[in-house]
């Protein structure tokens, strides 16, 4: 992010506001912080638009000095305005603010700091366009809006079905027939035609029902699983005593 017109002007552009502004370090320590070797190497690459180069000099200047606030200051500005990196601008520009609390520049910083913060939130947290957001709703609530029909629909279906008589089921929504129009749909036959007469199938005799003692098992696990109680189990086979039992006997089972 670059704030300034041609990159051949931008670090002139860039030390003259903020001298106008105050923003460059003016006390004594600065002074003697600027006389450092690799921060006097940072700030030719500057000059010289390296901007790469003179960020790893002003680290290099750190390393020499950690307590450097015009190191730091340095470092915070090609991050803000050079190398688009604002979590690492604003880390620099705090550090700058500690070292240098009653410094000049002060609320410049903060407010840079801020504007930091604030492009940092937007490339972490994009948000949707108005008109996309707009239109998302707009689909949203159109969906909304065809399932509550359907709903409206099926809830009247069912109110009519409960009012109506058991031989005139209301017709479903759709069209669409019900297993009870199935069902009560009267047989067309011809005329003369003998009226068939449903039959119904006599009921089968229930078979008995039996159970393999397996080892381990006792009258009680065997009532337990076949779901019957242990007196009817009891009932059902008067010859087996319960306490002789052996892996393989048939024991009924009561239906």
């Amino acid at each position: 992010m670059s704030f300034f017109g041609k990159p051949g002007l931008a670090a002139l552009a860039a030390t003259a506001f903020l001298a106008a502004n105050g923003c460059l370090p003016s006390d004594s320590g600065g002074l003697d912080e600027e006389k450092e070797p690799h921060y006097v190497l940072g700030k030719s690459r500057v000059n010289a638009m390296d901007y790469a180069g003179a960020v790893e000099a002003f680290a290099e200047s750190l390393e020499a000095n950690p307590r450097s606030a015009a190191a730091h200051f340095q470092l915070a500005m090609l991050f803000d305005q050079k190398e688009s990196d604002p979590a690492a601008a604003i880390y620099h520009y705090q550090q700058y603010l500690r070292l240098s609390p009653k410094a000049d520049n002060a609320e410049v910083i903060r407010q840079r700091i801020y504007s930091c913060k604030q492009q940092l939130a937007a490339d972490v947290l994009p948000l949707p366009s108005a008109p996309a957001a707009q239109k998302q709703l707009e689909e949203l609530a159109e969906k909304n809006h065809q399932l509550q029909d359907e709903v409206d629909k099926w809830r009247s279906y069912y109110a009519a079905q409960q009012a109506a008589p058991k031989s005139q089921p209301p017709a479903a929504p759709g069209g669409s027939p019900t297993p009870d129009d199935v069902s009560a749909a009267p047989t067309l036959t011809q005329p003369g035609a003998a009226v068939p007469v449903a039959r119904t199938p006599a009921p089968k005799p229930a078979r008995p029902r039996a159970h393999t003692v397996a080892a381990g098992e006792t009258l009680a696990a065997i009532a337990r699983k076949a779901g019957v109680s242990l007196a009817a189990l009891q009932a059902a086979n008067p010859g087996i005593a319960p306490k002789k039992l052996h892996v393989g006997q048939v024991v009924n089972l009561p239906q």
